[in-house]
């Protein structure tokens, strides 16, 4: 028996054990009413843990996880623990769960820790050559340009970048294409952007990457949780997402998407137990087919029946009305803002490019003290943005957020940039 099928047989019976206990804290929600929508996002507010009076606006850093999701995970860690077992079998119906959720088949899923490590499987794994390019975006996170830095490093990848365009979706592409040679053999963007919260126009940069034969990788550490993700759909080859941002997922879930007819063409970066099989030393691994050879190594079985538990939620209250309500509460802190003297926006205006997450910068204050007096003075925690020299505040806009809340934080914005 292969080692594979033998860890998904062991401890057969354990999901139904204790089953009933993981609707123990589950939440109870109103009918949702679009005459008063505020209705039904305060009760859900009421399933997160968060500190009295205490106002949280950075999900697209780290989002907080319902209390019913943290309850779940709980109960599996327990169950697990008291057999002393991994839970390896618990990992099936969450990969299919992820499957449905975004778009792919279960074969295209492989459960990591964050979309750092996704878009690092990704960078280290292509068979690029000194001199051979990628392009991404000025703009990308850390995690997801520090992997292709460190490909610069170690096998002379050659790194180029496109500013995107906060102004015309179809600039974005454009941009790409102005920079694509020869030698280019990858182009990543960011589906959202970190720093400012511009959607960027994957389809049409895929249709583009697949009629030069280029390797297109997204990362979606900004989109899922936040808008309804469909790999399928978007039609990039690879595609990296963390749990524990707009999914409220437990820390360390994320998850890597790749193409079913292109994972040969990317080698997996380390192996380990649940990688394949290796029947005799030093016979080569024979990997398993699917995703699944990009992991590797005993994992925590119940943060992953977590991340499946935060699927569920998004799609109780309906990813669709998520996206809506984030969009809704972005744009009233844009107007918000636009009527408070000394304060720019960076965020886009188009609508095509707008999403739940909003920049601003005032030349009164350094982000610094913007974003130190907003949480010293008011309890309103936002996220300092300083890459690229933008010297700016992000807010991001979920569903543990109100209007009330949007409210709230305009005024403590005007009262700090009167005040400066």
């Amino acid at each position: 028996m292969k080692r594979k099928t033998f860890l998904q047989s062991l401890g057969l019976g354990l999901t139904a054990a204790g089953a009933s206990r993981l609707m123990a804290g589950q939440l109870s929600l109103p009918e949702f009413n679009s005459t008063r929508p505020d209705d039904y996002w305060q009760a859900l507010k009421a399933g997160f843990d968060l500190q009295p009076g205490y106002r949280y606006f950075n999900a697209g850093g780290l989002g907080p996880s319902l209390r019913a999701v943290r309850e779940v995970g709980s109960v599996v860690a327990a169950e697990l623990e008291a057999i002393v077992d991994t839970g390896h079998d618990r990992q099936g119906p969450v990969r299919e769960r992820a499957a449905v959720f975004l778009g792919c088949t279960p074969e295209e899923v492989a459960f990591v820790r964050n979309a750092t490590e996704a878009n690092g499987i990704v960078a280290g794994g292509l068979p690029l050559q000194a001199g051979d390019e990628v392009i991404f975006e000025s703009h990308a996170h850390p995690g997801g340009s520090f992997p292709w830095m460190l490909q610069a490093e170690r096998r002379g990848v050659a790194v180029r970048l496109f500013e995107p365009d906060i102004k015309n979706p179809a600039g974005n592409l454009e941009r790409i294409q102005a920079l694509v040679t020869d030698r280019t053999r990858v182009v990543q963007i960011s589906h959202v952007t970190a720093p400012t919260g511009v959607h960027l126009p994957a389809e049409e940069i895929a249709r583009f990457c697949r009629d030069r034969g280029l390797w297109f990788h997204i990362d979606g550490a900004q989109s899922a949780g936040m808008i309804p993700v469909n790999f399928s759909s978007l039609g990039c080859d690879s595609y990296a997402t963390s749990g524990h941002k707009w999914l409220g997922a437990p820390r360390e879930t994320g998850l890597l998407l790749v193409k079913r007819d292109r994972q040969e063409s990317l080698r997996s970066t380390m192996a380990g137990a649940y990688s394949g099989d290796l029947f005799d030393l030093p016979g080569p691994i024979a990997y398993y087919p699917g995703a699944m050879r990009y992991e590797y190594g005993t994992r925590d079985n119940a943060r992953i029946v977590g991340l499946g538990a935060a699927m569920d939620w998004q799609d109780r209250i309906g990813r669709e009305r998520i996206e809506a309500h984030g969009r809704r509460l972005a744009a009233r802190v844009h107007a918000g803002l636009e009527s408070i003297p000394d304060t720019e926006v960076l965020s886009p205006t188009e609508p095509s490019l707008r999403t739940a997450m909003v920049s601003f910068r005032t030349p009164k204050m350094t982000y610094e003290d913007m974003f130190s007096a907003l949480r010293r003075n008011h309890g309103c925690r936002c996220r300092p943005v300083s890459e690229r020299g933008l010297d700016a505040v992000r807010i991001s806009c979920h569903v543990f957020n109100t209007a009330d809340d949007i409210d709230f934080l305009l005024a403590a914005i005007e009262q700090e940039v009167k005040s400066a």
